[in-house]
């Protein structure tokens, strides 16, 4: 990319480009320190490029992370197990569900205390009096998906911490310039840029327009980069305003690697590893009828001195779970059993990725335990 950047650009150790301030929220959503509360799929606009997926979009359903919300007790537990230092209130548009909003930050604030830092998106403009309620609530940050300015001023008024996050959208350079004159103008706090994606459920608007794909290892929009860093540089040299822009690979590459990091500390079993992205790895011995497995961990136990704390029955799986060295050992002994390696998200949903059938064909001892934090 042969962009020059202004001097007042900076490169963050994330790999997104800063102009002057980075907000509170996206600095914690970088550590993988933010809860992700998602509180509806429902909202009131038809944006061409919106990514949210088939399963939440238009559905009045609410996820912690990966959690499917049922009580506040999900939504504490999900906070706690990843660590969580603030938490992110989205969507669909939050301010649909404002009663819910103000339950759920109110929640936060008395369980994790002031210093939980809470975010909002919104889409469009709020009234006074719900700007007001959430500043009485507690609410650190407000951020518009707007394309003018007066649903921040508004905010700024009642006192909040207001900006704006839209994509860069390739082809749009003087609506989003015109946009950040506005913004500029009324003092906003803050502009984040994110890289345009495609997605399952956006692709075919995409496509339409003309976009095409970044490369084969991204699904970033080809130019919505470019985009970013021409409007950085033009908010360099007209503005004041702080401007942040956030690239596709960010989300997967740091942000969620981070977040997943935090709660597989705090989640895996004594016989699990972790990875360096944050993944569990285990051993597994399958195949065992269900009423068999109790009978057959006692049996591992006792002829190899396994640790009671290092092997166990998962029932629902209808398997053993137990350490991956010493799976790949008693994999090569125990010629009527069937052992994997397993590696999966240590996310509520525990989605598993890889699956490698043992013995391997090759000794890889070393190279099970190098990916190991």
């Amino acid at each position: 990319m042969n962009t020059e950047l202004a001097p007042e650009i900076k490169r963050t150790p994330a790999n997104s480009l800063l102009l002057r301030e980075m907000p509170e929220g996206c600095k914690l959503c970088i550590r993988g320190a933010k809860l992700v509360l998602f509180v509806t799929g429902i909202c009131n606009h038809s944006c061409y490029y919106c990514p949210l997926s088939e399963k939440r979009r238009g559905k009045d359903v609410v996820y912690a992370n990966e959690r499917p919300v049922k009580s506040y007790a999900d939504i504490l537990e999900e906070a706690r197990l990843m660590d969580a230092l603030g938490t992110g209130i989205t969507g669909g548009n939050p301010a649909l569900k404002f009663k819910r909003v103000i339950r759920y930050l109110k929640l936060l604030k008395r369980e994790f205390g002031k210093e939980h830092h809470v975010h909002m998106y919104c889409i469009g403009a709020l009234p006074n009096e719900k700007l007001k309620e959430l500043k009485d609530a507690g609410l650190d940050e407000l951020r518009f998906h707007t394309w003018t300015g007066e649903p921040v001023r508004s905010a700024l008024k009642i006192g909040l911490d207001a900006g704006v996050e839209i994509p860069a959208i390739p082809r749009d350079f003087s609506k989003t310039i015109r946009l950040l004159k506005e913004l500029d103008e009324i003092g906003c706090l803050f502009v984040n840029l994110n890289e345009l994606e495609f997605s399952e459920t956006n692709s075919t608007n995409l496509l339409k327009r003309g976009f095409k794909i970044k490369s084969d290892e991204s699904v970033a929009v080809r130019g919505s980069e470019p985009l970013a860093m021409k409007v950085l540089n033009w908010a360099a040299e007209n503005t004041d305003l702080n401007v942040h822009y956030c690239p596709s690979s960010l989300k997967d590459g740091v942000q969620l690697r981070n977040r997943l990091k935090r709660r597989a500390k705090n989640v895996a079993k004594p016989y699990e590893r972790i990875t360096r992205e944050g993944l569990l790895v285990k051993g597994i011995v399958y195949g065992i009828p269900r009423l068999e497995l109790i009978k057959e961990k006692r049996r591992l136990i006792r002829k190899y001195r396994i640790p009671n704390h290092l092997i166990s029955v998962d029932l629902k799986r209808k398997r053993l779970d137990l350490d991956p060295i010493t799976a790949e050992t008693l994999s090569k002994k125990e010629k009527g059993l069937k052992f994997a390696w397993i590696e999966y998200y240590p996310t509520f949903d525990q989605l598993e990725v890889t699956f490698i059938p043992l013995p391997l064909q090759t000794p890889s001892r070393k190279s099970c335990g190098s990916n190991y934090l």
